[in-house]
């Protein structure tokens, strides 16, 4: 065999047990997780804005950054949902580059699972214990899942993760929502049928064990760009685009109907600053067509405190290593645009 095995990680039960979930962390769960739940379910017009950066790479920066979030949310509570993305682990298209906290805790320095494991937890812990905001966070190893179930209120499944049916099947053991991203290659059916994989039952093996699952009812659509043959990107946030998923949608029986729109990555042709104005396209669409105010529920923001990125080691608190964000300054405008036009 060519695999080395280095060491037995502790399980999710000995991390969770080490690092346990406060009390009064819990109530701010229960309580969003049944907020956000209303959102999806059309319960309440309340608007999701998942906001925060592209990875979570320094715990100071991030938690000093949802601190803020916080603040602003007591202005806006009334009308959007913010919550904060604490993305702790970074899909590389090659495999070359940092790929999350997960696996460096510190992106000087070598790898240290075990350490990734603890600050990741410790991290959510932190964030939610000052800021009463719980996170989401992208599901990139399934087999992580348990290590942080009982603090996020929201995931992310990527556009490179979506037609995995490991993927698939844990996201219909989740009891929080799934967004479900669109591939790369745009294909909007490949996204629905994981959507609808993901809100049925499912018997299959997980960390060990033969389990059940009885469906994610919250499992719904990411859209994120795409990226064509040509290697170019295409957005798909138009107008055009959401008319074609209220069709889609329509013809599968999928439960509470929901889009987020993911204002980044191939939308944005990974041009941060563009954000700004596709949001505001977005929310422009949902005023004039109530089918689209109907399907999308939120947007996707990658967002920090200083704008734009930096390379490993830059050395500037606050500023993006990976994807380049949106700074601080637009983003708290931004919310409130958003928060005005509810």
């Amino acid at each position: 065999m060519s695999f080395e095995f280095v060491r037995k990680l502790p399980t999710p039960d000995e991390i969770r047990e080490q690092y346990p979930v406060p009390e009064n962390v819990k109530k701010i769960k229960a309580d969003r997780d049944a907020e956000i739940r209303k959102v999806l379910t059309g319960e309440t017009n309340k608007f999701l804005v998942i906001i925060g950066p592209c990875s979570a790479d320094n715990e100071d920066a991030v938690c000093d950054y949802v601190n803020r979030l916080a603040r602003v949310n007591e202005k806006v509570s009334d009308r959007v949902i913010l919550i904060p993305r604490i993305y702790t682990n970074k899909p590389r298209t090659t495999g070359e580059g940092y790929k999350g906290i997960v696996h460096q805790p510190d992106p000087e320095k070598e790898e240290d699972f075990v350490a990734g494991l603890i600050a990741v937890r410790h991290m959510h812990i932190r964030a939610a214990s000052e800021t009463g905001l719980t996170a989401a966070d992208e599901m990139l190893y399934p087999e992580n899942w348990r290590y942080v179930s009982d603090l996020l209120s929201y995931v992310a499944v990527g556009a490179r993760s979506v037609e995995d049916q490991q993927h698939r099947l844990t996201v219909s053991g989740f009891d929080v929502p799934a967004g479900m991203k669109n591939p790369t290659s745009g294909d909007f059916s490949v996204m629905m049928n994981s959507i609808y994989a993901a809100q049925h039952p499912h018997s299959f093996t997980y960390r060990g064990w033969e389990v059940n699952t009885t469906g994610n009812d919250l499992a719904h659509a990411v859209l994120r760009g795409a990226t064509n043959k040509h290697g170019n990107n295409t957005p798909n946030y138009h107008y055009e685009d959401l008319m074609r998923l209220v069709d889609m949608y329509g013809k599968m029986e999928i439960k509470n109907p929901a889009c987020v729109v993911d204002v980044n990555h191939s939308n944005s042709n990974k041009q941060f600053e563009q954000q700004v104005r596709i949001v505001k396209e977005v929310l422009h669409n949902r005023k004039i067509n109530p089918d689209i105010h109907k399907l999308v529920k939120g947007v996707m923001i990658e967002s920090y405190i200083e704008e734009g990125n930096q390379k490993v080691g830059g050395g500037v608190y606050g500023k993006s290593i990976t994807d380049p964000c949106l700074g601080w300054e637009a983003s708290e405008k931004l919310i409130y645009d958003i928060a005005e036009s509810m």
